[in-house]
């Protein structure tokens, strides 16, 4: 049996009838850029997670630096994010000219926030939140710090669509949420795509002018602005999952429920969810300090895994001028030499994730 560590074309089929009416409807509409399927896209995630306003933008690290340039973060400010995340999340504070200060993160791979006190100076401006595999961080109490320090906070929720701590939806909680539809992600477009989320009007407008030329009128451009917008047909598409989105959802919790029973005595460290959170499962990260072996053990069964991520940003060469080594955080560095994403994706058989399972349960 060959198993990838995701596919996305069991969902194009399961709703392919539904997927390729739209896509026609809007081929045939003649219309093509910020047209009314990303209006109503917009109208439609913002209500899904509870914000008041939605801007579609071309993808989530664009989310994430215009997050970032409408707050008036740049050059001599300070961001603090987690050191175990995509090197996208750093990417979004240094592409304004901002300093990403890295903290280590905690069990659940969230930020530590016991770590985000220490680290604040003078110069620290804003705390950016990682929900990192669809796991979800500890909101109240950064929420709480933000407020005591005066700090802007943003969410990247690349891997957490649908998530909640204490029943809110994340993205909500700070001045921006900043999402991917990546089509990986769990709600995942045909291509590359991605939104912020605010309750702020003032900066759903501005972010709508920046990603459009910073013209707010046709050939008026008011700022100078970029070219970062979430075109018809991803919008339309979208639009189609995220009526599915629950269901979806609610079957990667399931896989996640018989990884937890299939797995829970054997040497890997499974993921744990914080209490208060539901977890929307992006990613299945188990930790094995035997991880290469186990990978190719993996492989030699016919079973495809990816490691989340191999090289945190502070050592990777884009970052080297931060003077950091390694060493210097070694919680993120055990992270990055144990973790091991195994195959979780929406449409997996039961016979797949059985024959996972077994296959686990004989490395030895």
């Amino acid at each position: 049996m060959e198993i990838m560590p995701n596919r996305m074309d069991r969902l194009y089929y399961r709703y392919q009838e539904e997927l390729e009416q739209k896509a026609l409807e809007i081929l045939r509409s003649g219309w093509y850029i910020l047209g009314k399927e990303v209006s109503l896209f917009e109208e439609e995630f913002a209500a899904y997670t509870g914000s008041k306003y939605c801007v579609g933008l071309a993808s989530g690290l664009d989310a994430l630096w215009i997050a970032f340039r409408l707050l008036g973060i740049g050059a001599g400010d300070e961001v603090i994010v987690q050191g175990n995340t995509y090197i996208a999340s750093v990417m979004g504070i240094s592409m304004n000219g901002a300093t990403p200060v890295i903290v280590e993160p905690d069990e659940y791979y969230s930020i530590n926030v016991e770590e985000i006190e220490k680290h604040i100076t003078k110069k620290t401006k804003a705390v950016l939140v990682v929900h990192l595999y669809g796991m979800v961080a500890p909101m109240d109490q950064i929420v709480e710090l933000c407020k005591k320090y005066n700090l802007r906070l943003v969410e990247d929720c690349a891997q957490s669509h649908g998530a909640c701590y204490q029943g809110k939806m994340t993205g909500t909680f700070g001045d921006i949420g900043c999402f991917s539809f990546y089509p990986s992600k769990n709600l995942g477009a045909y291509g590359d795509g991605g939104a912020i989320v605010t309750n702020h009007e003032d900066l759903a407008q501005e972010a709508k002018v920046l990603r459009n030329y910073g013209s707010e009128k046709r050939y008026y451009n008011k700022v100078v602005g970029t070219n970062s917008r979430l075109d018809e047909l991803q919008a339309g598409l979208l639009r189609v999952k995220l009526k599915h989105l629950d269901e979806l959802t609610l079957e990667r919790q399931q896989i996640a429920q018989g990884y937890e029973k299939g797995l829970n005595k054997l040497e890997f460290i499974l993921p744990k969810v914080r209490q208060n959170t539901t977890c929307v499962w992006h990613q299945y990260v188990i930790r094995c300090e035997r991880r290469d072996e186990l990978m190719s053990y993996l492989k030699s069964k016919g079973i495809g895994t990816i490691i989340h991520y191999p090289i945190p940003p502070h050592l990777s060469e884009a970052y080297a001028y931060l003077g950091l080594t390694k060493g210097d955080y070694p919680i993120t560095e055990h992270f990055a030499d144990t973790v091991l994403s195994i195959p979780m994706y929406n449409g997996m058989t039961k016979e797949e994730q059985d024959y996972i399972i077994e296959q686990l349960q004989g490395f030895n």
